[in-house]
Order: C-alpha cells, then sequence, then structure tokens
C-alpha cells in the first residue's frame, strides 16, 4: 500500500511538472489587425517597413494592410462602412466627420497609458479632437499648405521668385508668363488642395484677422453671407485654365497623386501641397537634376492676412468595427512615439507630434524636409486669428465635388463667375440645413 501511495504521488508531481512547463510556453494570443491608407508610393514604402517592424518586436500582431490612391481609398472606405467591417487601424483627413459613426474615441486609451501622450502637447491633440473634446484619432503630423515650384522655370521665364507677402495678382501673372515663356502650364491643379489652400484661404484673407472664414468656427453654418467674396478667385482660376496656363478637367484627370503631378514631370511651374508631401516630390525632381522651392500661399493684398495656419495632415483612428481596439490603439502609439520608426517615415505624413521624434528628425534632415521643416516655422510666425477652424464639416468633399464642377462651367461659358460663387455657396450651406 505505501508503494502504490509513493508511486501514486510521484506520477501527481510529474503531471504537475509538465502541467507547469506546458503553461511556461504558452504564447500570447496572436492578432490580426487590418490597416488601410492612401497616398504616394514612397508614403506606401515605408509604412510597409514599419509594418514589418511593428510584427518583429509584437511576434504575437499579424498586421494585414492596404493602400490606395485617394480617391480610391475613399470608394472603398465606403463600402467597408456599409457592411460594417472598416480596418481595424485606418486613416483619416479633414472629411472625417462623413464617417463618424466608425471611428472608437480613443479617450480610456489615452485616460489608461494605452497611448503614450505624455511627449504630445495638448495644443497637438487638439486638432484631431471634436468640438465636444473626444480624441478622434492621433495626427499623423503638422501640416499647412504651400505652392511648391520650379526655381528654374521661374529663371528661364523671367518671373521673379515669390516673397512672402506675394498677391493671387503676382500669382497668375507668374503663371502666364511661366505658359507664354514655356510652353508649360505656368500653375498645375492639385485637386486634392486646391479648394483649401485656395477657395476657402481666400475667403479667410479678407476683412481684418479671424474676421471671415469658410464656415463658421462652431461648424454650425458658413462664416461669411456674401458669395460674391469669392468671385475674383474664381475667375483667376477659370481664366488661367481657358489661357492654358493652369490644367483643364480633362488634363487634371491625368493627376492621380502627388508623384504624377504636371510640376513633378516637368510640365508645370508651380502646385499647390500639403507640405508634407514637399520633401517627396523634392527627391524626384533634384534627381532629374531640378530644383524645386516652397512659397507660401499668395493673399489677396500685399499685407493682408496670410490665411495659413498649422493643422493636421491625417490622423489613424480605431474603427468600431474592430475586434481588437487596445491592440489597434498600442500600435497607434508606438507609430506616433517610436523614434526608430519614425526615423523610416522621415515625417512624409507631415511633422511628428512627438516632441523627442520631431527633435531627432530635424536634426539628421534631407534639403527636401529642412525647406518643410523651416517652412512650418515661418507659418507658425505669420499672425492668425485666437480661434480657428481645425476640422471640416460632414459632406464637404461633396462641396468640393461641386465647386471643381462650377470653375469648369464658368471655362465653357456656361455659367458666369457669379453664379458659381453663388452655387457654391449654396452647395456649402446645405451642409447645415436639415
Amino acid at each position: 500500500m505505501r508503494k502504490r501511495l509513493v508511486a501514486f504521488l510521484l506520477a501527481a508531481v510529474m503531471i504537475l511538472s509538465c502541467a507547469a512547463c506546458g503553461n511556461k510556453g504558452k504564447t500570447e494570443e496572436e492578432v490580426t489587425l487590418r490597416m488601410a491608407w492612401w497616398g504616394s508610393q514612397t508614403r506606401h514604402d515605408r509604412t510597409v517597413q514599419v509594418i514589418e517592424m511593428y510584427e518583429k518586436a509584437h511576434p504575437n500582431v499579424k498586421i494585414e494592410y492596404e493602400f490606395f490612391s485617394f480617391d480610391d481609398y475613399f470608394t472603398k472606405l465606403k463600402t467597408l462602412v456599409a457592411s460594417d467591417n472598416v480596418w481595424d487601424v485606418f486613416q483619416l483627413g479633414g472629411n472625417f466627420p462623413d464617417y463618424m459613426e466608425k471611428i472608437y474615441f480613443l479617450n480610456d486609451f489615452i485616460k489608461d497609458g494605452t497611448i503614450d501622450t505624455k511627449k504630445i502637447s495638448d495644443a497637438y491633440l487638439k486638432i484631431t479632437q471634436d468640438t465636444a473634446g473626444n480624441q478622434i484619432g492621433l495626427s499623423n503630423g503638422l501640416n499647412t499648405y504651400g505652392i511648391a515650384y520650379d526655381v528654374d522655370m521661374f529663371k528661364a521665364a523671367g518671373v521673379a521668385l515669390p516673397t512672402d507677402t506675394w498677391t493671387w495678382d503676382d500669382y497668375a501673372d507668374a503663371a502666364r508668363k511661366i505658359k507664354a515663356a514655356t510652353g508649360h502650364y505656368g500653375t498645375s491643379s492639385f485637386t486634392s488642395s486646391e479648394f483649401n489652400a485656395g477657395c476657402s484661404t481666400y475667403i479667410g484673407q479678407q476683412g481684418s484677422l479671424g474676421q471671415y472664414g469658410f464656415f463658421n468656427l462652431e461648424l454650425t453654418g458658413m462664416g461669411f453671407t456674401d458669395p460674391n467674396m469669392l468671385v475674383p478667385y474664381i475667375k483667376m482660376r477659370a481664366n488661367l485654365i481657358k489661357e492654358g496656363a493652369s490644367p483643364d478637367a480633362a488634363a487634371e484627370l491625368e493627376i492621380t497623386n502627388i508623384e504624377n503631378d504636371f510640376l513633378v514631370t516637368g510640365e508645370a511651374g508651380m502646385t499647390w501641397v500639403a507640405v508634407n508631401q514637399f520633401p517627396t516630390i523634392y527627391d524626384v525632381c533634384e534627381k532629374k537634376g531640378r530644383k524645386l522651392a516652397l512659397a507660401t500661399l499668395p493673399r489677396v493684398t500685399k499685407n493682408g492676412n496670410a490665411g495659413s495656419n498649422i493643422q493636421s495632415s491625417q490622423m489613424l483612428c480605431v474603427s468600431k468595427d474592430s475586434k481588437h481596439k487596445k491592440e489597434a490603439a498600442e500600435f497607434i502609439s508606438w507609430f506616433q512615439n517610436s523614434t526608430e520608426c519614425n526615423n523610416v517615415l522621415q515625417g512624409e505624413r507631415g511633422i511628428p507630434i512627438n516632441e523627442d521624434v520631431r527633435n531627432a528628425l530635424i536634426a539628421n534632415a534631407t534639403a527636401g524636409q529642412k525647406i518643410m521643416y523651416d517652412y512650418v516655422t515661418l507659418v507658425g510666425t505669420f499672425p492668425t486669428p485666437a480661434k480657428v477652424n481645425v476640422l471640416s464639416p460632414a459632406g464637404q468633399d461633396q462641396v468640393v465635388d461641386l465647386y471643381r464642377t462650377y470653375i469648369q462651367q464658368v471655362v465653357t461659358g456656361e455659367i458666369t463667375a457669379e453664379q458659381a460663387a453663388k452655387l457654391t455657396y449654396e452647395a456649402a450651406e446645405k451642409l447645415f440645413k436639415k
């Protein structure tokens, strides 16, 4: 009996030991996240590289990714919204209100430390918050708009290089002279930037500082009452197209991303850019022996309002459809806060919001990146209103599409610039009428 008891106890110890060994080798739960974004080939390549870095450091996490052109991205996103299957981590810009029903606020993840914000200022968190203070996403970078231009093409056309206080008349004059001297477009029209950088900014440049905005601060209505304030800008845009100094609607269709914009292909002297795009096109053109520079947005008058302000380029959001929201938030935190990650990304989406990351990149900036950093610093010195809109109302994309159609109708003579201004205003005003 005693021998049997000893044998039983030994067997029990062996079983428990084996169980302990099994538990010791147990791995973390495997998680698959889906992620998507839009952008240039440079953005795609760098983002894939950092995803692979993250997977290596977190063996239990697999990230399935997709990337698209701007238009294709939102076509796919709308399909996923309808099927309640939006990517776990997805990129949004100023049109985020259209997708608010699918955004999972990051408030709790920030509060419990899942997302580290110790090196991100409150000011930079606020640029991706809604009016109630909910954290919609984390900004991929600080950004603003500018005019990228070919220095040698300006010189060849005998056009003075832009100053920090050049006007829209100076801009149009430069475009016409470049067209006349070189046969190229004087200015391209990268359509994802022009409405915000031009048409919308034009309103804020009028009157006293902060008197007007395209939309009001509360995003409950328009920020101006007279549609005729848009007429000079619309006339200028339409006239440059009619004169061949800017692409018409058919030519614009050839521009699918910033890397095949007419400025980059050598067929235009200028183009609109969100300045995070500048280092990419600078590098492309430099390899071809061409030199690009970055000019501030033109003003209505030389001493008038700059109309420029620092904003978020895009942001990464967590989807309400995600089954792994915490893991998605952990990835976003790493994406924004890791110096190693951002040494690969190189500020292509905009200047990083994390202080340590930003300082590390500035210290090792390329020529194109240095121009971008210096430009954002310059814009930061311009007088700005005490309060500005950093968000866009739901439906703005449709207004932009209509506005672009009205511009072309002015070109063909179907409507006048005055009618185009009125129609654009009415389309925007409808966003707030229920």
